[in-house]
């Protein structure tokens, strides 16, 4: 949602000249570049439990992030309030974070003391960086334009209102299959305000929604006890909220229960592995997505630093990071640098064709940011991030894609990864499978892990479905920050990872 831009300025109480005057301060003892990122936010969460929603929240998180970049140091302070004098005891504390002093000899330690006995409340950080690429995006945010325009407000939704849909939600759940023993339903909702202003006087605003419904079930046929759950979630407002969604998430959830019942832990190996469309993508997400970003690239940490435009997998196989999907979990207008939301192909025709940059990587590499600076919120410096990432689809039909295996596993349902960067060793807990015999699906499986090495992974895909899908549940990415994301994934052969199973 884009409002005025006056709106935005009566929200922080604040005009151009104040923004100047803040940018100017920040920069007063020679830093390279400043800016400013405001945010508003107010979270809302509802519970049901035992048939009712008994359980509430609500809170608002205010304040204003300043960041000066001087050679390769980062300054960066945030302030709780946006009093003009306690942000600019900030701007002053974030330029001597990256000065290390100021001209009439005060030290960084000093300057941080003397702001923190204003009214102002924050914390700093310290990192290397580069200095900013000098790139422009001055123009204005057309509402036109705008990737999540939201028709009910989530802030002006009465909790009256919103009550219904979780109680709809477990009617639904348990007219759908009579085990079902317990169900807890949550929805999450948020609105942010965000204002963003630099020293190259790019302004950018916008309203970022957020909501989330989920369900977690726990079954019992009497003899065992199988929980499962499930989320969607999207940049909108209340318009999501339909009977639809309900009767999708309720489908979801009691889906394929007989064969969770039936599950056994199947004998381990290396195999070849069939990973169904959807989910599945939280693999790539992890075990390869983190690895594409430019920071750990920059600093020679990941497994595919230095091999930008070189072949990493097969002919046909192309992979994005994308901020323009409308309405979509990791849909950006512009990232929380103020550069422009946009598609970057990072693997093209099997070729590596893209980091994932924020603006010091960007200079860095001597490119254009793609839109990945990325915060949890304005107590935190932006870093390289994903949006919504996801393999295209290929050319094979996925039942073709299972006849092709002999012996193997097909998973579409993954949790608790761990992934090493330096290395591209991953492991993933599967949490729904089926064996493959024969070219056929077979029992199902649980209790197992999947293990290989991200780089591997990608060079030893031999098919690539033609049913390419993004999954709306609520991805959460905790790269030492929180972020929304997305992902997705064709069905996908991958001709040998290892199964721990028995």
């Amino acid at each position: 949602m884009i409002n005025s831009q006056e709106s935005y300025f009566n929200t922080f109480g604040v005009g151009e000249a104040q923004l100047s005057k803040l940018v100017e301060a920040a920069l007063e003892h020679g830093g390279d570049y400043a800016d400013l990122f405001f945010e508003n936010s107010t979270y809302r969460e509802l519970v049901l439990r035992d048939g009712k929603v008994s359980t509430g929240g609500f809170h608002v998180d205010y304040g204003v992030g300043i960041r000066v970049l001087k050679g390769d140091k980062t300054g960066y302070a945030y302030s709780e309030s946006t009093q003009m004098r306690d942000m600019l005891a900030t701007a002053e504390a974030a330029s001597a974070i990256a000065m290390g002093s100021d001209t009439d000899g005060r030290t960084a330690a000093k300057i941080v003391r003397e702001a923190r006995s204003t009214a102002a409340t924050y914390t700093v950080q310290h990192s290397n960086g580069d200095r900013l690429v000098r790139r422009f995006f001055t123009g204005r945010p057309n509402p036109a334009a705008d990737r999540y325009p939201v028709a009910m407000d989530w802030r002006s939704a009465a909790v009256e209102s919103l009550k219904p849909y979780l109680e709809k939600l477990e009617t639904a759940i348990r007219r759908k299959d009579s085990r079902v023993l317990k169900v807890i339903g949550i929805l999450e909702v948020s609105m942010s305000d965000i204002l963003m202003y630099n020293s190259f006087s790019e302004l950018k605003y916008d309203t970022r929604p957020m909501g989330t419904l989920a369900a977690s079930v726990v079954f019992s046929d009497g003899k065992s006890i199988e929980n499962s759950h499930v989320s969607r979630s999207f940049r909108m407002g209340a318009e999501m909220l339909t009977e639809d969604l309900i009767e999708g998430l309720a489908e979801q959830v009691t889906s394929r229960l007989d064969d969770k019942f039936s599950a056994k832990r199947p004998k381990g190996g290396v195999m070849p592995v069939v990973m169904g469309a959807g989910a599945s993508g939280i693999l790539l997400h992890e075990a390869m997505g983190h690895s594409f970003e430019a920071d750990f690239n920059r600093k020679g940490q990941s497994i595919f630093a230095h091999r930008l435009g070189q072949k990493v997998c097969m002919d046909g196989i192309n992979i994005v990071d994308d901020g323009t999907i409308r309405g979509n979990r990791g849909a950006l207008n512009f990232d929380d640098e103020g550069v422009p939301g946009q598609r970057t192909c990072m693997v093209e025709n099997g070729v590596l064709a893209s980091y994932l940059h924020d603006r010091i990587s960007a200079k860095f590499y001597g490119v254009t940011p793609t839109g990945n600076g990325r915060r949890e919120s304005f107590r935190y410096n932006p870093i390289p991030r994903m949006r919504a990432t996801y393999m295209e689809g290929g050319n094979s039909e996925p039942e073709s894609i299972i006849a092709s295996v002999k012996k193997g596993i097909y998973v579409d349902e993954f949790s608790n990864g761990e992934v090493k960067i330096g290395e591209g060793d991953f492991t993933f807990y599967v949490k729904s499978g089926y064996l493959i015999e024969n070219g056929r699906l077979t029992m199902p499986v649980k209790d197992i892990n999947i293990i290989g090495n991200g780089p591997k992974a990608l060079a030893d895909i031999v098919a690539v479905g033609n049913d390419p899908k993004i999954d709306d549940a609520a991805w959460t990415c905790g790269k030492e920050q929180s972020a929304a994301v997305s992902c997705g994934i064709p069905t996908v052969l991958v001709k040998e990872l290892t199964v721990g199973g028995e």
